[in-house]
């Protein structure tokens, strides 16, 4: 049974057009919502039409600016709540300070875990999202969260790129060690090798030292991370690659891409021959590169809305 009388499904500023083709999957009409501000900075929102006894979505990706954009989605949280709607799920493609996940050193906060709690406060019922950086985030919450995986998606893509190529000359690689655990579940699901590239500076002020586990020579390498953001150590790798490992050509993916600084001009002068996004984040700062392409996730999240309005299990989206 529904636990709302319908589905209602606002956004705010972050990504209008994901919201809005999300919509279009599951065949609803955007929410009417104003997300302004005033003029010393405050946010102010307005629900334009109501929400009493509804199932509430709010989409909101927290990128750049994450500040204003996590901010709009707690205010719209606190103001869905004080309308009476039936449920609040916050649907956050990129879940953003989810770096921040652990004490790297003494004195560091660990700001996933306040964000976690300032979604929590704000009345949200549960959070769906995709691929975060770390796994174990979603224990920071005491409300329910749905983490989808993004990998289906580069998956089919990339299988009827290769097709007719002889899979068994292609490799999936790991850019950092962090990342094995993601990597390995993708070259599974690609069926496929899997390598990795320790990067290490072995003394102060030297260059990083690359290392490649696996062998990669004269073949395809396949990438994967969960983002990208400065682009650093992904052209990095890339390189390695190709001048330590020889390797063929360099394909990348990632499920968010962040694209801060110079990383669209690190990847144009990259060896990279192709990088693939979803668009879980705007894409407005990759325009003018052919290298960078984007896939979307509108329908995976517009199915897992309307099996979360239904209490319909969510698993099989996880396969």
């Amino acid at each position: 049974m529904a636990h709302g009388k319908d589905i209602k499904i606002i956004c705010g500023n972050s990504n209008i057009p994901f919201a809005e083709d999300v919509c279009r999957n599951i065949g609803l009409r955007l929410g009417s919502t104003n997300v302004t501000t005033f003029s010393d900075g405050e946010i102010a929102v307005s629900l334009n039409e109501t929400v009493r006894g509804s199932d509430v979505f709010i989409i909101q990706s927290t990128c750049t600016p994450i500040n204003d954009n996590l901010m709009e989605m707690l205010i719209m949280v606190d103001a869905c709540k004080r309308a009476s709607a039936s449920r609040v799920t916050c649907v956050v493609p990129y879940f953003g300070y989810a770096r921040q996940d652990r004490k790297a050193k003494a004195r560091d906060p660990i700001s996933a875990k306040l964000v976690a709690n300032l979604i929590t406060s704000a009345g949200s019922d549960r959070v769906l999202t995709m691929d975060l950086h770390a796994a174990q985030i979603q224990g920071f919450f005491d409300i329910p969260v749905d983490n989808l995986h993004g990998a289906p998606i580069f998956v089919d893509h990339f299988h009827k790129k290769f097709k007719g190529k002889g899979m068994e000359n292609i490799i999936v690689v790991s850019p950092d060690i962090g990342s094995v655990a993601r990597a390995r579940a993708f070259a599974l699901k690609m069926g496929l090798g899997l390598a990795i590239v320790d990067k290490r500076r072995e003394k102060a002020n030297q260059a990083e030292v690359m290392n490649i586990i696996g062998s990669v020579e004269g073949k395809t390498v396949l990438m994967y991370d969960d983002m990208v953001d400065t682009a650093g150590s992904l052209c990095e790798a890339a390189n390695a690659l190709v001048q330590n490992g020889g390797a063929k050509e360099i394909y990348a993916c990632a499920s968010h891409g962040v694209l801060s600084g110079e990383s669209v001009e690190r990847i144009n002068n990259s060896v990279v021959k192709e990088i693939v996004f979803s668009d879980t984040i705007p894409h407005e700062r990759s325009k003018g590169s052919e290298k960078i392409k984007y896939l979307t996730a509108a329908p995976l999240f517009a199915e897992a809305i309307k099996r979360t309005f239904e209490e319909v299990s969510i698993s099989t989206l996880f396969r």
